[in-house]
C-alpha cells in the first residue's frame, strides 16, 4: 500500500513494490530479507526498532495492517480515518546504564503535507489527529521483554491538547512524560483502540 501524501518508492510491479516477506533472495548472494533482518533488526531495545515496534503495536490495536512509510506525516492511520502519530522510549538502553533513565522528553515539529506528485496540499501544522506516547515500563534487561505488550503504557493525547504544549524557538511542541501524564491517564493495550477513538473527537 503507498502513502496517500508520497509518491510510492518503486514503480508498480517492482519485486520489492509491497512488503517483504522474508523469503526474497539477494542476487549474488546466498541469503535472505530474514537475514538481513535478523542481522540488524533482532534488538528491540535500540531506540529506533523501539519506534518502530510501538507504531506496529498501535496499528494492530486499531485494526490496520497498512505498513508504515518513511517520512509520512503521520505513522499510522486507523480503518475510520484516525492519523496517529507514535513517540516512545523505554526506561531501558542497549548499552550499560548504572541506573534506568528517568528524563523523557518528545518534541513534535510542525509540517507541511505533500500530495502523490510530491506537491504541498495543506498548511504548515501538526498533521495527526491523535498522538499515542508509548512508554516501555521495564526498568532492568533482566526482566524486559519487548513482545508482552503488558509492559507498555500508552498515554494519548489529542491534537488540541498538543498545542497546549510548550514550543522551543522552531516552534516544536515538547512535550515531558510529565507534561503528557498532566493531560492524560496511561491505558494499557487492550484500551488503546477504544481511547484513540475517543481522542479524536476531544477538543
Amino acid at each position: 500500500m503507498t502513502s496517500p501524501l508520497y509518491p510510492p518508492a518503486v514503480p508498480a510491479g517492482h519485486p520489492t513494490s509491497g512488503p517483504a516477506t522474508g523469503t526474497e533472495p539477494f542476487i549474488g548472494l546466498d541469503a535472505t530479507v530474514l537475514d538481513f533482518w535478523r542481522f540488524g533488526m533482532s534488538d528491540l531495545r535500540t531506540n529506533t526498532l523501539r519506534g518502530y515496534l510501538a507504531e506496529f503495536l498501535v496499528a494492530r490495536a486499531v485494526g490496520t495492517d497498512r505498513p508504515r512509510v518513511e517520512w509520512d506525516a503521520f505513522d499510522v492511520l486507523t480503518p475510520e480515518g484516525i492519523k496517529v502519530e507514535v513517540k516512545a522510549t523505554g526506561f531501558v538502553q542497549t548499552w550499560t546504564q548504572l541506573k534506568p533513565r528517568e528524563s523523557r522528553t518528545w518534541t513534535i515539529g510542525q509540517t507541511v503535507p505533500y500530495d502523490s506528485a510530491g506537491r504541498p496540499c495543506g498548511h504548515r501544522g501538526f498533521q495527526a489527529d491523535v498522538y499515542v506516547f508509548a512508554v516501555h515500563t521495564a526498568r532492568t534487561n533482566d526482566e524486559y521483554n519487548a513482545l508482552d505488550v503488558d509492559q507498555w503504557k500508552f498515554y494519548v493525547l489529542s491534537a488540541p491538547q498538543i498545542m497546549t504544549l510548550p514550543r522551543d524557538r522552531n516552534d516544536r511542541a515538547c512535550a515531558t512524560l510529565l507534561r503528557v501524564q498532566e493531560r492524560t491517564q496511561a491505558v494499557i493495550y487492550t484500551e488503546l483502540a477504544a481511547t484513540v477513538g475517543e481522542a479524536a473527537t476531544r477538543q
